[in-house]
């Protein structure tokens, strides 16, 4: 298999977890009220597909984000039994919960860029 087709065949893995993955969290985030505010925003898969990072966003930042991870991962075990059911590989990847610290800095950066254009220096 040619490295472009390797390439394929991990990016279709990823949306389909991405989708799966937050199919079952909103599931969950309507059963458990304390999870609300943390978004999905990312899935990335290790090169051998043995791990699923998924990436949230919170909506109060990364102290919320710590806050709630101890109540996500109690929720790690159903996720990947239920990611078991939906799929049909023979393998489910380890998931590893993790903040998505390069949205926050790509908002900064919009929001400096937004600041020098109301400033007129751009």
């Amino acid at each position: 298999m040619s490295k472009q087709q390797q390439e394929i065949k991990r990016a279709q893995k990823e949306s389909y977890l991405f989708r799966e993955i937050s199919n079952f969290f909103l599931q969950i985030t309507i059963d458990d009220p304390r999870l609300s505010g943390l978004y999905i925003n990312k899935i990335t898969l290790s090169a051998d597909g043995g791990i699923c990072n998924v990436l949230f966003l919170a909506s109060n930042g990364r102290a919320e984000f710590e806050e709630k991870l101890p109540i996500l991962i109690l929720y790690k075990p159903s996720l990947r039994s239920a990611l078991a059911k939906t799929s049909h590989s023979r393998y489910t990847p380890n998931l590893v919960f993790r903040y998505d610290e390069d949205q926050e800095k790509a908002d900064k950066i919009n929001r400096l860029i937004d600041k020098l254009k109301d400033e007129g220096k751009l």
